[in-house]
């Protein structure tokens, strides 16, 4: 059995994310939709303080590229979005194995409301016939018939959650965003193709199927770190694994200083004698989404890089230890780091509000020039850019300062 190092650890999971080496040459629409096949998954989220969430995934991956790009993905059927790590775009060859949920949604406690679907049956069959004869609606068609504005989500328009049940029981999908509002249509327009009875995967294939889109995914996997990325049922994994491992598909390694079995997903089996001889390392210097596949599951992030992250944009401020919106900072095959951003648009200016360095991390000349580089770079893909700094090291503000 191979011996690793955590670092090598480490760059091969970055190695999976597509965040070994920075990008080669400008981004094409293709990349956009392999990069996405390459983590499974992308999460979706609506704060825009910088760039949505999916749009910086992807830029710290691809560089420059139209987020357009991902809109035509989606409105095209090559990505669909459903329930999977949280509401995420997915390749459409998923479809099958998400279909279950769609025809069980039981399981899925609000995200179904089966005692909303219940109480309001009749109602949520009309709409969906309607759409059925008149077309795509988004929940903005709608208005409260009361005049109230709602301020929260047990009252929002009643349209708005029927949407959201068909969506999840799947007799509607989204078949395009339009400014990011969803745009719903039944899914047999958005997915003609698709017949159940043909096309459904047997169910016994769904959790080895979604195991190993897992694993290639992270690149390094443990028992207790498979059931997050597609929201399993919460247990370990490890008989599951070990199958995998004897089917050729995951290969075991030792992690110098884990306790727990760990596993390299087969598909980076060419880069696994780099890893051996500790050669192996990533040379990107980029910022990260908070909903990043990287630091989305906190025990992993904590384990993999020493990294204790808490997306604090649902923490009352007062409560709040490094900002509204930080942004982790992955430097060459480590997290150093933290910055609070806002993009001020009409201004033109991308804020670092404040810079958060990781204990025991030296920022020195050559940290700073790499990091500013970075941030220079993200604020230009913003349109916003004029670097601003309030709170942060002061070899980065000569950094950023600098040509």
């Amino acid at each position: 059995m191979l011996t690793l190092s955590p670092a090598a650890a480490r760059a091969l999971h970055l190695a999976a994310q597509g965040l070994l080496t920075p990008p080669r040459r400008k981004a094409t629409k293709a990349d956009v939709l392999d990069t996405i096949r390459r983590m499974a998954q992308l999460q979706i989220d609506t704060i825009h303080v910088v760039a949505r969430s999916p749009y910086l995934v992807l830029f710290s991956r691809l560089g420059d590229f139209s987020p357009q790009w991902l809109d035509e993905h989606l409105a095209e059927a090559r990505l669909f979005e459903y329930w999977s790590h949280e509401a995420c775009f997915l390749p459409v060859e998923q479809f099958g194995l998400m279909r279950y949920k769609m025809l069980d949604p039981s399981g899925m406690g609000w995200k179904y409301a089966a005692e909303w679907h219940e109480q309001n049956r009749p109602e949520i069959e009309r709409l969906l016939a309607r759409i059925r004869e008149e077309g795509p609606v988004k929940s903005a068609d709608f208005v409260r018939e009361d005049g109230v504005k709602g301020n929260g989500w047990w009252d929002r328009k009643p349209e708005k959650r029927h949407l959201e049940v068909l969506f999840t029981t799947g007799d509607l999908m989204v078949s395009e965003r339009r400014n990011f509002q969803r745009v719903y249509d039944v899914r047999e327009r958005v997915l003609p193709g698709w017949d159940d009875t043909r096309d459904l995967p047997p169910r016994e294939a769904v959790l080895p199927a979604l195991l190993d889109y897992t694993c290639r995914a992270l690149g390094v996997v443990r028992a207790d770190w498979v059931a997050d990325y597609y929201r399993l049922p919460r247990r370990s994994y490890r008989a599951e694994l070990e199958q995998l491992a004897d089917a050729g598909d995951l290969i075991p390694v030792a992690i110098d200083d884990w306790k727990e079995p760990a596993y390299v997903h087969r598909s980076l089996e060419a880069l696994l004698p780099a890893a051996e001889a500790d050669t192996l390392r990533s040379t990107v210097t980029t910022l990260l989404s908070p909903f990043d596949p990287v630091v989305w599951d906190r025990r992993r992030a904590s384990t993999l890089f020493g990294f204790d992250y808490t997306i604090e944009c649902y923490t009352p401020e007062h409560k709040r230890r490094y900002g509204y919106f930080c942004l982790p900072v992955l430097h060459r095959g480590r997290l150093v780091g933290r910055v609070d951003a806002k993009a001020h648009r009409t201004l033109r200016t991308f804020e670092l509000k404040a810079v958060h360095v990781e204990p025991g991390v030296r920022f020195g000349t050559g940290l700073a020039a790499d990091v500013a580089k970075a941030v220079k770079k993200l604020a230009a893909w913003h349109g916003t850019p004029e670097v601003t700094t309030r709170h942060a090291p002061p070899e980065l503000v000569k950094a950023l300062a600098g040509d």
